[in-house]
């Protein structure tokens, strides 16, 4: 009866996974038959803040949100993952797992993409999660920490109507801020004090590994918007990011001397999974389409941008092709056909983790590593655009009307009847100006 009062308010509150794709966080702790549910405080992508700053300064809640989570899977034990830099976080998080016994703590060592779900849970029980499995599949599973900080003011009865961003780069006063969700990205800039480099600027949100360049600073921010990097627009990570599909193929066919180096440092294809990506980019450059393996392993990709940014001598893009590749396949409705279980981690794979201080100055972000102080300020802007599908699964239904009143945290989008989905709740108080299908606007 406890853990469904608890899946039942992680539903009726909103909680959605913050670190990734927002999956709906009270489908993941509805789960049985779990060993153990491991929390990834890793914070891998440089230049984010967000995840060691809360584990530091709300330690009692995240540990309150894993006892929750432990409690409604009936998991045995709790490990939060951190990297063995943040001291100050595993302090404070010492300090309250003792007080568990079921609870521990994992040091990690500063190593991209530690953060990677399948990688963190290999580190922490030596497990290999099977190709195109989930950590379930192993008796585990991850959770973010922003999301266990909301678990906790879930069992309280408090929505999530606010998220913390790390707002970095090429701004005036890089800061990690609580913010409403729906407001603008442009909001989030000037609450940094604005661009130091005027406009000519471009803003990738999330971090510099998986985050996308944003095409609109004025699309609001999300439950799962965890940062917001600004950088000059000839910036190299930039220029890598915008390239085309059509000009990488061209390029490849021109300079891949399929040296492999994309794949001896692929992390999943470190964890014994089927992916060589240096011989999905032979594959795609010259159309040999018969390797069928070499075009749908693609599928095993986890987008973690390590062949592109990292190891590529020529800047060439395998993941961009993998992305494609599912892309064009989902619209199809063609399945992964890759599934073994039986799987051995590569013996050099200890040898080949990226440290994170390498990959900064590979990305040419050295200069822009600096802090970004945590603040708890209530930001309360005049409008925000909620979008109602922030999240994996179905959209959400409006609940509301143009005219109607609402207070913050008022129920504005229900998931709709038997579909995998998050409630969505108003993050200011006002009144409801737009509804249609995807948004709900309000304004004060």
């Amino acid at each position: 009866m406890v853990s469904e009062k608890i899946v039942a308010s992680v539903r009726e509150t909103g909680v959605v996974g913050a670190g990734g794709a927002g999956f709906p966080t009270h489908v993941k702790i509805a789960a049985k038959d779990i060993d153990v549910v491991i929390v990834n405080g890793a914070e891998c992508e440089p230049l984010l803040r967000v995840d060691q700053q809360l584990m530091e300064v709300h330690a009692r809640e995240v540990v309150q949100g894993l006892r929750a989570v432990c409690q409604a899977t009936g998991a045995k034990r709790g490990v939060i993952a951190l990297k063995r830099k943040y001291d100050k976080a595993e302090q404070a998080l010492r300090d309250e797992v003792s007080k568990a016994s079921e609870l521990d703590l994992f040091l990690l060592d500063d190593f991209y993409p530690a953060g990677d779900e399948q990688v963190l849970v290999h580190e922490v029980i030596g497990e290999i999660v099977p190709e195109g499995g989930i950590p379930l599949m192993v008796g585990a599973v991850v959770i973010n920490v922003e999301t266990l900080l909301n678990v906790s003011k879930a069992l309280k009865g408090l929505p999530v109507t606010r998220t913390y961003v790390t707002i970095t780069g090429e701004v005036k006063r890089p800061v990690t801020a609580r913010l409403p969700i729906g407001i603008s990205i442009r909001e989030a800039i000037d609450l940094a004090g604005g661009s130091l480099i005027g406009d000519d600027y471009m803003v990738i949100e999330g971090g510099p590994m998986m985050g996308k360049i944003v095409s609109n600073i004025s699309a609001p921010i999300t439950k799962t918007t965890k940062g917001l990097i600004l950088l000059n627009k000839s910036h190299p990570l930039i220029e890598s990011k915008s390239g085309a599909l059509s000009i990488e193929i061209k390029r490849a066919m021109s300079v891949c001397c399929q040296c492999r180096l994309c794949t001896d440092l692929c992390p999943r294809h470190l964890l014994g999974h089927a992916i060589e990506p240096h011989t999905t980019l032979r594959a795609v450059s010259y159309g040999i389409t018969s390797d069928v393996k070499a075009i749908t392993q693609a599928f095993l990709c986890s987008e973690c941008g390590v062949c592109d940014e990292f190891a590529c001598v020529m800047g060439l893009s395998p993941r961009k092709m993998n992305m494609e590749i599912k892309r064009v396949f989902a619209q199809k409705g063609f399945k992964n056909p890759h599934h073994e279980k039986e799987l051995t981690a590569d013996p050099m794979r200890e040898f080949r983790k990226i440290p994170v201080k390498r990959l900064i100055y590979r990305l040419g972000l050295a200069e822009l590593n600096v802090g970004a102080p945590l603040t708890e300020e209530e930001y309360e802007p005049k409008r925000v655009v909620l979008l109602l599908k922030q999240h994996v699964g179905a959209t959400s239904q409006p609940i509301v009307n143009v005219g109607d009143v609402v207070k913050e945290g008022d129920l504005i989008g229900e998931i709709p009847e038997g579909a995998l989905g998050a409630r969505v709740h108003a993050s200011i108080s006002g009144t409801v100006r737009e509804v249609d299908r995807e948004t709900i606007i309000i304004e004060r």
